[in-house]
């Protein structure tokens, strides 16, 4: 096995640090372990017993409708929220909470949504996973400046491309697009990472008729799941290790953090290690990892009877539900899941476990089956028609490599992120395969488009890759192939490693479209 790690490090072409991390993942201080890249940051103020605080579920959004247009307004501000019983917290959030409000549309009806930025800082809304124009897609240099800001705001990337408004903006979504599970977050240059640590992030649901024609749980049985991981200083404010603590002009961490900033709270839906009372049926859990480089490794305890099933990936419905003990999630992923509680007794006590935890972070969420109902929901054997690409049909490959850098940040193909600069042009309604390759952890994350696995190394895809994806957990020293068509909106897109503090330091790239 060593021999072979060796050969492919040489392949790819990394610095000898890297090729030590993949083989000995104990030797690097930052690599917590093969399946964590990143630093643990201690919280400075005794953590909360677990499970003892109701389980919330971020508000719903309600749109002023005109024709085949809604319309929202979200205000971004700083406001105080309780994160930890009785310790109050400041944040900024989309309508001044964590979760930002969920957003409910409709796949083929416009969703319009006015953000108007309050907060000390530009801000750059980008709607992950939606497949949208380029001049909504919340490009990281078309910034949403503050309130009474004055114009030009100093960038660390000048970009004269680059649409700046003062105090608001509006993003269109045509959301021309099947039904999935998406969220919104911050996605300002180099300072993504302790953007949404502070708090901008919110889910966006899209419906779609197969979707609602489906006897899947539904109403308060269909809940979504955001997962984060946080530290909070002995003051209780969110404790980040940024070089500038305003985020105004100095981007990045601290030396010892700059691999990925890991907490040791894990929040559900903004609170701590909550616990929700079920009834003895089928509930469909909307999971989305939102941390900034943590992974998680999710099961029950005790396990289900049915086990965790999956429904929906990234880009919406599986054509098959799959059954899994456990599940892994990265950075930026989704999982549509079926738990079946009415194989537990009444009173049973169902614990969501982080298996790549240790300590605080082993728990995540604790369920208590708390009676019989009635349940009128199904699963069916099958959910939907997934159209695959043929790879036959690709007008070219592509081989891209994620690295780490001498100086400590991080590269594709060994360039930093430039403004300037077309990585990859491809034309409208082009299919290509793109061949990401690493010796470390990172989760690759496409704008525009969705995409399929077709292998990863020497075989199909993994346990986890099913359906359209938006973001890959790409492991260490591995290969995994992708296909996508680019189709129905040209102009300038990103791609990047959903590792915040990665993408914060230089790991992105530009694709032109059309």
């Amino acid at each position: 096995m060593g021999s072979s790690r060796h050969s492919r490090r040489r392949v790819l072409g990394l610095g000898a640090a890297a090729g030590a991390a993949a083989v000995v993942g104990g030797t690097v201080p930052w690599l917590a372990s093969t399946d964590e890249t990143g630093r643990l940051q201690p919280s400075g103020l005794p953590l909360p017993a677990h499970f003892r605080v109701p389980l919330p579920v971020p508000p719903v959004l309600r749109p002023e409708r005109n024709g085949d247009v809604d319309r929202y307004e979200i205000t971004q501000r700083v406001a105080t929220v309780e994160f930890l019983p009785g310790v109050p917290t400041t944040i900024w959030g989309y309508d001044g909470r964590f979760p930002g409000p969920t957003i409910v549309s409709r796949s083929g009806r416009t969703t319009v949504v006015n953000h108007r930025n309050e907060l000390p800082v530009p801000t750059a809304v980008h709607l992950h996973g939606g497949h949208t124009p380029a001049d909504s897609d919340g490009y990281p240099t078309d910034l949403v400046l503050p309130t009474g800001a004055a114009a030009p705001y100093p960038a660390s990337h000048p970009d004269p491309e680059a649409h700046t408004t003062i105090g608001a903006r509006e993003y269109r979504y045509p959301l021309q697009q099947r039904a999935a599970t998406l969220w919104y977050h911050d996605h300002r240059m180099d300072f993504t990472g302790p953007s949404i640590w502070r708090g901008l992030a919110g889910f966006h649901l899209v419906r779609d008729a197969e979707e609602l024609a489906l006897p899947l749980p539904d109403g308060d049985r269909d809940i979504p799941l955001m997962i984060v991981d946080r530290s909070f200083a002995s003051d209780g404010s969110l404790l980040y290790p940024s070089l500038d603590r305003a985020l105004h002009h100095r981007p990045g961490t601290t030396e010892r953090y700059r691999q990925g900033v890991l907490g040791d709270v894990i929040l559900v839906n903004g609170a701590a290690w909550p616990a929700l009372e079920v009834d003895a049926v089928r509930y469909r859990f909307r999971l989305l990892n939102a941390s900034n480089a943590r992974r998680y490794r999710l099961s029950l305890d005790p396990p289900a009877p049915g086990g965790i099933v999956q429904i929906g990936s990234d880009g919406g419905l599986l054509e098959r539900p799959v059954r899994h003990t456990v599940l892994d999630i990265a950075p930026g992923e989704r999982f549509d899941v079926v738990i079946d509680f009415g194989g537990y007794p009444v009173g049973q006590a169902v614990t969501v476990r982080n298996l790549l935890g240790a300590g605080s972070t082993r728990d995540v969420v604790r369920f208590h089956v708390a009676r019989k109902a009635v349940d009128e929901s199904g699963l069916p054997d099958r959910l939907s028609t997934v159209e695959r690409l043929d790879p036959r049909s690709a007008r070219r490959t592509r081989n891209l490599v994620f690295g780490n850098a001498q100086d400590h940040t991080w590269t594709i193909n060994g360039h930093h992120f430039s403004t300037a600069r077309a990585d990859i042009t491809t034309a409208l309604g082009d299919v290509e395969i793109w061949r990401f390759a690493t010796d470390f952890h990172h989760p690759i994350h496409l704008h525009l488009v969705h995409f399929q696995v077709l292998a990863r190394n020497s075989t199909g895809p993994g346990a986890y890759d099913g359906g359209w994806k938006d973001t890959v957990n790409l492991r260490p020293a591995e290969r995994i192939s992708v296909i996508a068509r680019f189709s129905d909106y040209p102009g300038r897109y990103l791609f990047h490693c959903h590792n915040l503090e990665h993408e914060d330091m230089a790991m992105m790239a530009n694709v032109r479209v059309g």
